[in-house]
């Protein structure tokens, strides 16, 4: 199966965020297993992701294994410089 072979995604999103849903669609694209964190609403899980992130606010936060990619824009970034592929199956 493929999602063996691939680094695990999590991905901290907040509901109905135009942001979180393109970069859930482009990981599931992919194939990739993909963990999703709803924190927007839950403190505890908000701090952990700013934690996690080293200060990242905004939805979502994006990790590639134990990599904090970024967000939306950032996975965008690797996916249009051909960095995405080599990341997820490493």
């Amino acid at each position: 199966m493929k999602d063996d072979l691939m680094q695990q995604v999590t991905i901290y999103t907040k509901p109905m965020c135009p942001y979180c849903m393109r970069a859930l669609k482009l990981l599931k694209q992919k194939g990739a297993p993909i963990t999703d964190i709803p924190a927007a609403f839950d403190a505890a899980k908000k701090a952990e992701m700013i934690e996690r992130s080293n200060g990242g606010r905004t939805f979502p936060q994006i990790f590639i294994g134990d990599t904090h990619v970024g967000g939306c824009d950032e996975l965008m970034a690797l996916e249009r410089d051909g960095k995405l592929d080599p990341m997820l199956n490493a």
